[in-house]
């Protein structure tokens, strides 16, 4: 069983259960698209809700004689609004039709590698299918998680939050500049991160890492879609999976000014999510291009 299908609130299920859900999917799914794959044979996605934005996409073909066969599937959690409008570029999964995308955000600091969600609308778009990179197109993502933690908020005053801010425009421009080449940006950039360690280092000795770092998003793992996250709440709701029962706790996280939401199961949330507090956890990574038609 795929191991976050326990994150849209399906856990400890044999192989008899599991090819229940999925016959359900196949059956009676709420979406179904059919597109043309990279080896111009026949794609079929299978979709189908269990609650609210949560649920399971089965992935396959038909074969000769009519039958479906599956490829693959996995849970998935659809998320809201537009998270980034950088260029992205997508790449094939060596073993199968599923595809990563890659977006190289400014703001977070790291190049975000995400799972896609919408395969056969990209495979049915001949533009988006012909080049490999792809600009001026929003992207949603959202996390899935099979951990995490909520801890307090860090105290700030109003002064203290708009120097941040500023601090993190200033930045955002010069790493825009370094990317172009602009040696002073990264002089400026380079001595930045200095002071940064140099910082940290004075005040580790008395003080808790969590006081000091305010949010983080960095690679977990040797996967790459799968990152370590710290962030500010800004809502929280629960949803309810209608097969199981189970409830699964809904996050809209801020962190280093990516806005993106994050479904993790009650049972595996520890303490209680309320907004301004943070949420400290590990995410499996989805998204899907926002393909205007």
């Amino acid at each position: 069983m795929h191991s976050f299908m326990r994150a849209i609130g399906f856990e400890q299920m044999n192989n008899t259960q599991l090819d229940e859900i999925l016959s359900q999917v196949v059956e009676y799914p709420n979406y179904m698209n059919v597109a043309t794959d990279s080896q111009g044979n026949e794609f079929v996605e299978f979709s189908k809700d269990f609650g609210e934005s949560i649920g399971v996409c089965v992935c396959g073909s038909y074969m000769e004689n009519g039958d479906f066969e599956m490829d693959y599937y996995y849970p998935y959690f659809r998320g809201t609004g537009s998270n980034s409008e950088e260029q992205i570029e997508i790449e094939k999964h060596s073993d199968k039709e599923a595809y990563a995308a890659v977006c190289d955000d400014i703001k977070v600091g790291v190049t975000l590698i995400f799972y896609l969600q919408n395969v056969a609308e990209f495979l049915m778009n001949k533009i988006l299918k012909e080049h490999k990179f792809v600009s001026n197109l929003s992207v949603t993502m959202a996390g899935l998680s099979l951990e995490g933690k909520i801890l307090l908020p860090i105290n700030k005053s109003e002064k203290q939050i708009q120097k941040n801010e500023k601090m993190a425009q200033n930045r955002n421009h010069l790493i825009a500049a370094a990317r172009d080449g602009d040696e002073d940006a990264i002089e400026s950039l380079t001595l930045e991160d200095i002071d940064t360690y140099s910082m940290i280092s004075r005040r580790i000795v008395n003080e808790d890492i969590l006081s000091i770092v305010d949010s983080y998003f960095m690679p977990h793992g040797i996967e790459s879609d799968q990152y370590s996250v710290l962030g500010e709440i800004l809502d929280c709701y629960y949803v309810t999976n209608n097969e199981t029962q189970q409830r699964i706790c809904i996050l809209t996280i801020d962190t280093n000014d990516l806005i993106y939401n994050i479904c993790i199961n009650e049972k595996d949330l520890l303490g209680e999510p309320k907004v301004g507090r943070r949420f400290k956890g590990k995410i499996w990574m989805q998204g899907r291009i926002n393909i205007q038609n």
